[in-house]
C-alpha cells in the first residue's frame, strides 16, 4: 500500500488523498503535529488579531446599525423610544430628586444639568450592559463563522453611539431652550464624547467576557449600574457636597474616590463645557472644589486603561468563546 500524502501540509507538498488516521496510542496533539494541522479557532498574533478586527470596522458599523433598526421594530414609535426612554428617565428623576428631595442645592438650570447627566451617563451604562451580553447572545453566529469575537462588544458599543448621538440633538434643544449660548468651549464636548467611546469600549469588553462564561454577570449588572449612578453625581452635584464643613470635606479620601470615578468625571466634563452657567456656579462658589484639569487628566487615563486592559483581557480568551 502506498504512503497518503499529506493533507493540507506546509512547504509546497502536493495535496494526495486523505491522511492516514491517527494510531490508537497517538496523541491528538502529535498527529495535527505530524501533519501540520492547526487550531481552526486558534488566537492569532496580537498584531493579526488587531488587523483582522480593522478590516472589519464596515461590518462592525453595519452590524450595529441593522442591530439598532432591530431594538424597536415591534413599537409603533419605533426609532423615536430612543429619544423618548432618556426623556422619561430625566422626568422621573426630576420628579423624584428635583421637586420631591429638592436636590439641586442652587444648581442652575437643573433640567438641563439633569438632562446632561442621565444622557451621558446612559451612554456608559448601557454599552456596559448590553456588551455583557454581546457573546451569549449570539453563539450560533459565533459558531457558525470565524471571525474575531472582539467585533461583537464593540458593535455594541457603536450601537450606543448612534443613540448618543440622536440623543444629543435633544440635549443641544434642550441647552439652547434654556439660554445657553453657543460658544466654542461646546466644541471640546467632542473629544468628551471620544474618550468616554474609548472607555465604553474596554468596559464592555471586560464584561464582554465575564459574561460569556457566567450568565449571572448579566443579572447583577443592573444593580450595580443602578448604585453607581447614585455615586456618579447624574442627579445632584457633587461638588456641593463636597463644600468646606460638609461630612465629604470631613473624608477627603471619600471625595478623591468620587472625583476619580469614571462614571463622575465624563458626566462632569461634559457639563463643564456644554453648561455655561454650571460652570461658572462651580467656579464661583466658595468652599466648592474644582479642577477642570484634574477632570481632563482623568478622562484620559480612564480611556487609555480601559481600552487596553480591556481589549487584552478580551483577547486572552479568543479561542474559548462559543464552546460548550
Amino acid at each position: 500500500m502506498s504512503h497518503p500524502e499529506r493533507l493540507g501540509s506546509p512547504g509546497g507538498e502536493s495535496v494526495g488523498t486523505i491522511a492516514e488516521p491517527p494510531h490508537v496510542n497517538e496523541k491528538l496533539s502529535d498527529y495535527a503535529a505530524r501533519y501540520g494541522l492547526k487550531q481552526s479557532a486558534a488566537r492569532p498574533p496580537l498584531r493579526k488579531y488587531i488587523q483582522d478586527v480593522w478590516a472589519r470596522r464596515n461590518f462592525i458599523w453595519a452590524f450595529a446599525s441593522a442591530k439598532n433598526i432591530s431594538m424597536y421594530t415591534e413599537s409603533r414609535l419605533g426609532q423615536l423610544w430612543q429619544l423618548l426612554t432618556p426623556l422619561l428617565n430625566v422626568a422621573v428623576y426630576f420628579l423624584i430628586f428635583g421637586v420631591l428631595l429638592n436636590t439641586k442645592r442652587g444648581v442652575p438650570d437643573f433640567i438641563p444639568f439633569l438632562v446632561t447627566g442621565v444622557f451621558m451617563f446612559g451612554f456608559t451604562q448601557r454599552s456596559i450592559t448590553s456588551g455583557s451580553k454581546s457573546v451569549g447572545d449570539n453563539l450560533s453566529l459565533i459558531r457558525a463563522l470565524h471571525f474575531p469575537r472582539a467585533t461583537l462588544p464593540l458593535a455594541i458599543a457603536v450601537v450606543e453611539l448612534q443613540q448618543l448621538l440622536l440623543s444629543l440633538v435633544v440635549l443641544l434643544a434642550i441647552v439652547l431652550a434654556w439660554g445657553e449660548p453657543i460658544t466654542p468651549h461646546m466644541l471640546l464636548f467632542v473629544p468628551v464624547v471620544v474618550l468616554q467611546l474609548m472607555f465604553n469600549v474596554g468596559a464592555s469588553l471586560i464584561v464582554a467576557r465575564l459574561g460569556a462564561f457566567n450568565r449571572d454577570i448579566t443579572q447583577l449588572l443592573p444593580f450595580v449600574m443602578r448604585t453607581w449612578l447614585y455615586l456618579s453625581g447624574v442627579i445632584f452635584s457633587l461638588p456641593s457636597l463636597m463644600k468646606a464643613g460638609s461630612k465629604l470635606d470631613q473624608h477627603p479620601w471619600a471625595a478623591e474616590l468620587l472625583k476619580a470615578n469614571p462614571g463622575y468625571v465624563y458626566v462632569e466634563l461634559s457639563r463643564h463645557v456644554m453648561l455655561g452657567k454650571y460652570r461658572d456656579y462651580v467656579h464661583s462658589e466658595p468652599g466648592v472644589p474644582h479642577s477642570t484639569t484634574q477632570l481632563w487628566l482623568y478622562a484620559f487615563a480612564w480611556a487609555g486603561v480601559a481600552l487596553v486592559a480591556g481589549f487584552m483581557f478580551f483577547y486572552r480568551a479568543e479561542e474559548r468563546y462559543g464552546r460548550g
